[in-house]
């Protein structure tokens, strides 16, 4: 799918006046130029898994994303309205993206049919790159080929796609509430969907 410059201004725009740029990108790792040196061939900067969240009364507009995934299913956000959801960012080749897969697999389990969906973003793999790793970790839930770069889009300004892998959560309404910036573990990610699921009236 191909989105219109039109609209990546109005997804950009939107997460400006939630006040997700700039300073949102504090959380990167402060020796990410070691990290990656010390990393050679694997093309990522490690995040240190830092976390962030957004009170309810300052969260922007609704991220909205479409896509296809690896396995050519449409995935539309907008129809998960009313419910959490979490878009992890990762690709193949990532070290740290490999090693949190088991947490995130173990995060879709225990939250599977409690109105929360997990979702890959992957804009940089192949599909047959990215579908070798999934079924090597046994990742459960789908993930969008984003190829066209509209989840990138999308994120703008919250995740700072150099460091991979990100992870955000986005609440009911589709707005983001809190992101980790690295590795991130199932405890963490668990007690940040906790706290987005105890929001709901």
């Amino acid at each position: 799918m191909t989105q219109s410059p039109s609209r990546r201004r109005v997804l950009t725009a939107a997460l400006a006046a939630a006040g997700l740029t700039g300073t949102a990108l504090a959380g990167c790792s402060s020796d990410a130029t070691t990290t990656a040196d010390s990393e050679v061939g694997t093309g990522y900067v490690s995040g240190d898994g830092s976390v962030q969240t957004w009170p309810v009364a300052e969260r922007g507009e609704v991220v909205d994303l479409a896509g296809v995934t690896y396995t050519e299913e449409a995935v539309d956000l907008a129809d998960w309205r009313g419910d959490v959801v979490v878009l992890n960012f990762w690709y193949a080749e990532c070290p740290p993206c490999r090693a949190e897969a088991p947490d995130l697999a173990q995060v879709h389990e225990d939250y599977s049919g409690q109105g929360v969906h997990l979702l890959g973003v992957n804009h940089t793999n192949a599909p047959a790159t990215a579908l070798a790793f999934e079924r090597r970790f046994e990742v459960p839930y789908p993930s969008l080929d984003d190829s066209d770069a509209e989840g990138v889009a999308a994120m703008q300004g919250v995740v700072p796609l150099q460091a991979m892998p990100s992870t955000v959560v986005l609440d009911q309404q589709g707005r983001v509430a809190a992101r980790v910036v690295g590795r991130v573990e199932a405890s963490t990610l668990s007690g940040l969907i906790d706290d987005v699921l105890a929001e709901a009236p």
